[in-house]
């Protein structure tokens, strides 16, 4: 059983509220296997503890690991292909992606994520298929990809049992697409058509498998509003319940699946699911942009958890979260990167600086997120959505050991005024290359911008050398196809809106 200290000129434990930082200056963590066995100052756990080795020194600052709380695939949308659209232009975009091995993308995205301090992933899996045998294997191999390379992941296989497409039904892009379309599309709706009940044994095999591992948990991601029936909110709701899981949704992502929502259900979506019991702190809102004033107090007097995706949003054209409107309601909100974040990468610093940096509202009051709300939306808000929560997003005894080490001095360089505190230089100005380590479990995974745990280089090189090889008939089939699809689905949903496209109730100038 490893034993070690991290040091740190300043050990930052935990955040709360706009300013609130919970931190000792020169002091340490006692590392005691896979958990956190105490936290103080680095005189009084040197002096207990004089021969065990040391992380870190006085130059760096340490910080509980980050969580991406919501996060798809490895290689990019951009490097398959597929520039940034409209959300629901863009899912037809993503059919022309090459098939990639599972195991080698996923480390793809898990080598980016740990260089920039993520120990923990919301890896929500969305790849539905008649194939059960190749489901399990392909949910296998993503997961044994973050085992193997010591990463905490919270797998989440998504359900769904209606509309293959996106917001219209089969029936309906079967009809909006030319005839010599026709039979390809009802045939890739056929095989992405798994009843309900097969998915759940799916489920239920990946919760037992997997129930004992002490870097892996498995939730429940209904899909979003219009991918689930009514009979699939309440079978996943009633799944739930049963096995103690929280749960995300996607959900109010774009102006569509507003419009959606009404013409379904003659209101809100989020009205909708409430009816279910499908809100609460079991449940975390992936994006939900487009969340009206009573959505807003609806998951504040829930107590729901709401998932930033920034990038995503921006890149999508999907809009901007009204995140200061959640803030002010003590909502408490996750940050995730999607499939990508603003500079097509992996980097949680980056996508933090993002969110820092968006939401500040003209004025003199204060309409803006702090550095501090950041980071908490990146370590405890983060946990919250995750069954690891309570045991990730802070330093304190009985914690895992999960943290990251920052060169202070390499971030402050070649100066930084000392007015500026520990937190605010980190949000500010730290880049993966300030990164001097990472831990996951007591397990030092990263040192100085190297995986320590696996071959990157290698599994990099197989991936390259995989993808060098021609397109396949079946990929290359895929393309076009996803090309003649194009602008008819364009076409549907040109349509789609009322003749005044709705604003989100914090838009500037619009009305209440």
């Amino acid at each position: 059983m490893t034993r070690l200290l991290v040091r740190g000129g300043t050990v930052v434990t935990g955040t709360s509220g706009r300013d609130g930082v919970s931190r000792i200056e020169d002091g340490a963590v006692l590392v005691d296997g896979a958990e956190i066995a105490a936290v103080d100052d680095w005189t009084v756990l040197r002096a207990r503890h004089p021969n065990l080795p040391v992380t870190g020194s006085d130059r760096h600052v340490v910080l509980p690991g980050l969580v991406n709380a919501h996060h798809h695939v490895g290689l990019t949308p951009v490097q398959l292909g597929s520039l940034d659209e409209p959300l629901e232009l863009w899912a037809i975009t993503r059919l022309s992606a090459r098939d990639v091995d599972p195991y080698l993308d996923t480390l793809y995205s898990a080598f980016e994520m740990l260089a920039s301090g993520v120990t923990t992933v919301q890896h929500i899996f969305a790849w539905p298929t008649r194939d059960l045998d190749a489901l399990r294997q392909r949910m296998g191999r993503i997961i044994q990809a973050y085992i193997d390379v010591g990463m905490r992941v919270s797998f989440s296989m998504a359900m769904r049992d209606q509309n293959r497409s996106m917001l219209l039904t089969d029936e309906e892009m079967l009809a909006g697409v030319p005839k010599s379309l026709r039979p390809r599309l009802a045939c890739r709706f056929e095989t992405m058509t798994v009843p309900l009940a097969e998915q759940i044994a799916v489920f239920e095999d990946l919760l037992a498998a997997f129930a004992d591992h002490d870097l892996v948990r498995i939730q429940l991601a209904p899909g979003n509003l219009h991918w689930c029936s009514d009979s699939a909110i309440e079978t996943v709701q009633r799944l739930s319940e049963r096995h103690h899981l929280p749960l995300h949704i996607h959900l109010l992502e774009t102006a569509y699946q507003k419009e959606y929502a009404r013409r379904r259900t003659g209101g809100s979506a989020l009205d909708h699911l409430h009816r279910f019991g499908m809100t609460g702190p079991h449940v975390t809102i992936g994006h939900g942009v487009w969340m009206s004033e009573a959505d807003v107090a609806l998951v504040a007097d829930t107590g729901t958890h709401v998932c930033h995706n920034c990038s995503s949003n921006l890149r999508l054209r999907s809009g901007i979260l009204p995140l200061n409107r959640l803030l002010d309601r003590g909502i408490s909100v996750a940050l995730g990167i999607d499939e990508a974040g603003i500079n097509d990468d992996r980097d949680m610093l980056q996508e933090m600086r993002l969110v820092l940096r968006l939401h500040r509202e003209p004025g003199m009051d204060e309409r803006y997120p702090t550095a501090t709300q950041v980071l908490h939306m990146a370590t405890e808000a983060g946990a919250a959505t995750t069954p690891f929560a309570d045991r990730i997003g802070r330093l304190a005894p009985g914690y895992a050991a999960d943290l990251l080490v920052i060169d202070q001095e390499a971030v402050a360089g070649p100066y930084l005024d000392s007015a500026i505190g520990p937190v605010d230089a980190v949000l500010n100005r730290a880049k993966p290359a300030h990164v001097k380590a990472v831990m996951v479990a007591g397990r030092e995974v990263v040192r100085d911008g190297e995986v320590m745990t696996l071959d990157s280089a290698a599994a990099l090189t197989d991936l390259k050398c995989q993808l060098a090889q021609p397109q396949t008939d079946g990929e290359r089939d895929r393309r076009d196809f996803a090309a003649a699809l194009y602008e008819p689905v364009r076409r549907l949903y040109s349509t789609y809106l009322d003749a005044v496209e709705p604003v989100p109730f914090w838009a500037p100038n619009s009305r209440r």
